[in-house]
């Protein structure tokens, strides 16, 4: 029995070395909304955990490099980071982060900044902050739906216009700092298939909006992210996030996040590495429909399915499952995009 138990606690360990935890903030602000917003209390409590619990906090494009180069990464390996460039970044999460000697990333839309939008910050000011723990990285030019067309335009315009979009993005930052990362956050949290390959042949990785910890598992262009902002913001069930672990998923099917037509309750196919999972204690939730139990094929791959139509625009199948070592949980998101009966996009 001791060595069973000695051989679990050594698999949990390989596990948790290898996760990472992304937080994904937008304001740091009690004036802007509440759906996208933390407190400057509230972030400060944030921040005041990570370092009471000694949690190791690194720049995400530590995280990058180690999943990309198969590298064990510390434990309790945690990175900060901040769409979209607003200044109350600068103003309330900074001087917080500054104090703890936290790095963190920024994710901007270039096209704000360079027309002064009063609510973003200047390039003087990001620049200022790169020298003061953060890196800044890829978030298009105006943060556009990545997956809508225009009108008239094929598929074959359209994959021309997202690269030329995020190349040129990536040359502005780069020509303002001297570093390219090729980091992308993909606005809304929205990509596919075709995007990811995009990704792929210029050397980029990406991280979405859906939920879950990094690690080898998880795909350098869709990489998850913990949203922190409204009723996520809360300490209480942070915790649990903050300490959980990369799903070690084998495969998925289908892999392709963009719904066609009438496919809006999708079937997902989850095979699993099961060492230190028990099949009965996995868990998933269908965003909207509430909690699910998979259905096993096999000892190690089970499917779900949404009872009901899934909503237009975003939405996410999430399954989780405790270490049978460390009781910390494996968690894994899978994101849907969905456009309305008529082939279009909902207004947002």
């Amino acid at each position: 029995m001791i060595r069973i138990i000695l051989t679990l606690l050594a698999w949990g360990l390989s596990f948790t070395a290898d996760s990472a935890v992304i937080m994904q903030y937008h304001h740091v602000s009690s004036d802007t909304p509440a759906i996208t917003s933390v407190s400057p209390k509230q972030f400060k409590a944030h921040m005041q955990y990570l370092a009471q619990e000694g949690f190791q906090v690194v720049p995400l494009s530590t995280i990058v490099e180690s999943i990309r180069k198969g590298q064990d990464l510390p434990e309790k390996t945690v990175a900060i980071t901040f769409d979209d460039g607003y200044q109350n970044i600068a103003d309330n999460a900074h001087p917080i982060l500054k104090e703890y000697g936290f790095p963190y990333t920024l994710f901007v839309a270039t096209d704000p900044i360079e027309k002064n939008y009063s609510e973003m910050m200047s390039w003087e000011t990001l620049l200022q902050l790169t020298q003061e723990g953060a890196e800044l990285a890829n978030h298009t030019l105006g943060h556009e739906h990545l997956l809508r067309r225009l009108e008239g335009e094929d598929k074959v315009n359209w994959l021309k216009r997202i690269e030329s979009n995020v190349l040129e993005t990536e040359s502005l930052i780069a020509q303002k700092t001297g570093v390219s990362l090729k980091i992308l956050a993909y606005p809304y949290g929205e990509y596919n298939s075709d995007i990811q390959n995009l990704l792929k042949q210029h050397g980029y990785a990406a991280v979405g909006q859906q939920s879950g910890a990094a690690g080898p598992y998880s795909d350098l262009t869709a990489i998850p992210r913990f949203p922190v902002a409204g009723p996520y913001a809360k300490l209480q069930s942070l915790k649990v996030k903050l300490h959980s672990l990369n799903m070690p998923v084998l495969s998925i099917s289908p892999a392709e996040p963009e719904l066609g037509a009438s496919q809006w309750r999708p079937t997902l196919t989850v095979t699993l590495d099961m060492t230190d999972i028990a099949q009965q204690q996995v868990m998933c939730f269908i965003q909207g429909q509430g909690a699910k139990q998979p259905t096993w094929i096999n000892k190690n791959q089970f499917s779900i399915q949404a009872d009901t139509d899934l909503s237009a625009g975003r939405s996410r199948y999430n399954c989780t499952s405790p270490s049978r070592a460390t009781g910390n949980y494996y968690w894994f998101s899978q994101p849907w995009f969905r456009p309305l009966d008529n082939g279009e996009w909902p207004a947002e």
